[in-house]
């Protein structure tokens, strides 16, 4: 596994911070803030992208392809897996993001609008695609299977994960490098989620800003950064000397169908993807022993995802904690599933539930256990993760301790 995080630079400084309750938002000191009525974000701090990648390769990067490379490389080097010879064609690549290179494509049109279209750089068109932090990936490593982007807004990074997975199970890759990535830091990226109302306002209180499933909660405070996983199949793994950490053993997809930006009320579609993973998976919703949350510290997300656990667990949904660890991290948009993923797997090998931090008042319509403010140690074998996104999307793997 891989992390680059507002919460660290690697999975264990990661982790230690979730369990610790840290928030880490503050005000933007990348630009000028001054005109947004949201003036803060979760930024991703200390990163050195030569650390990870050539320097003439990092300096011509967008901040999405590097913040892929290096969870790439630091999960390849966790696996001891440097594919050679007739193996690299066997392993793939998966990378999703849900913008892709911002920050390149805003300073092109400025570039174009202040000086013209000649004085726009080259790089901008491989900087702005989507795709392109898969495909430096692969050719950093030189890992011939398949590749591809997934873009499925904020359900990107477990739609990677789950899509990876049902690679390597139909037998078109022994091996899989899966990320999800994203940058959103920048002027337009907070402009226009401020303009959908979903961010949060608390520019007093950055801090604070993030409170998911609490009464007072008024939107979701923009993170960046980018988590890495190998993904392999079992045999393939075992054979080469490997140690697993988890299983993938269940993935779900369903859509609202309802409207662009606002998830349906009562949670159906999310519902329905996690009654699927849970049917792939072969478990039933008592088998589940932690939910980490989509979560977002929006009124509508948090009340329908709510609704939509009530819906898949029955009376089970007051029995499993749930929560939301982006009260820490922010929403890292298309990076979150894959670092949320990163987190199950955390809970089920060191048996501890990072808390719902800023959670002070109850709301009558999130009425269940969210793991408020301090972590939690338990058991957990079979962990859900979910993640809901603009346009409808949902998102559901389920993992598993490896025996």
């Amino acid at each position: 596994m891989g992390a680059i995080t507002p919460l660290g630079n690697d999975v264990a400084t990661l982790w230690r911070n979730c369990l610790a309750g840290t928030s880490v938002a503050h005000h933007i000191d990348r630009f000028d803030s001054s005109r947004f009525r949201t003036r803060f974000a979760a930024e991703v701090v200390d990163f050195d992208p030569t650390a990870w990648m050539d320097p003439k390769d990092a300096r011509r990067a967008d901040r999405v392809i590097q913040f892929a490379m290096a969870t790439s490389t630091q999960a390849l080097a966790q696996a001891g897996l440097r594919p050679e010879g007739d193996l690299a064609e066997e392993v793939g690549v998966l990378i999703g993001t849900g913008i892709g290179g911002l920050s390149s494509l805003d300073e092109a049109a400025r570039v174009m609008r202040e000086e013209g279209p000649d004085r726009v750089t080259p790089l901008t068109a491989v900087n702005m695609l989507p795709d392109m932090a898969s495909g430096q990936v692969a050719i950093q490593f030189g890992l011939l299977g398949v590749n591809f982007c997934v873009i499925s807004a904020c359900a990107t990074g477990t739609n990677a994960v789950g899509e990876a997975a049902e690679i390597i199970r139909r037998g078109d890759a022994l091996a899989m490098v899966v990320g999800g990535t994203e940058a959103p830091v920048t002027p337009l990226a907070l402009a226009a989620f401020h303009r959908t109302g979903s961010l949060s306002t608390r520019n007093d209180d950055p801090a604070h800003a993030s409170r998911p499933f609490d009464k007072d909660r008024d939107g979701f405070v923009v993170g960046e950064g980018a988590g890495g996983l190998v993904l392999e199949r079992l045999d393939f793994a075992l054979d080469r000397g490997a140690t697993p950490l988890a299983e993938v053993i269940g993935y779900g997809n369903a859509a609202d169908a309802f409207h662009v930006s606002a998830p349906e009320p009562e949670g159906r579609g999310a519902a329905r993807s996690m009654t699927r993973a849970m049917a792939k998976a072969g478990i039933g919703p008592g088998d589940i022993d932690y939910i980490n949350a989509h979560g977002t510290s929006t009124t509508l997300n948090d009340r329908s995802e709510t609704f939509a656990i009530k819906r898949a667990f029955g009376d089970d949904a007051y029995r499993v904690p749930i929560s939301s660890t982006k009260s820490m991290t922010g929403h890292m948009l298309g990076a979150a599933g894959v670092v949320e993923a990163v987190v199950c797997v955390q809970a089920i090998r060191e048996g501890v539930i990072p808390p719902t931090i800023n959670y002070e008042t109850p709301d009558p319509d999130c009425d269940l256990d969210y793991v408020p403010n301090v972590a939690r140690h338990v058991q957990v074998r079979t962990a859900m993760s979910n993640s809901f996104g603009f346009g409808g999307h949902n998102a559901t793997v389920i993992l598993r301790a490896y025996p």
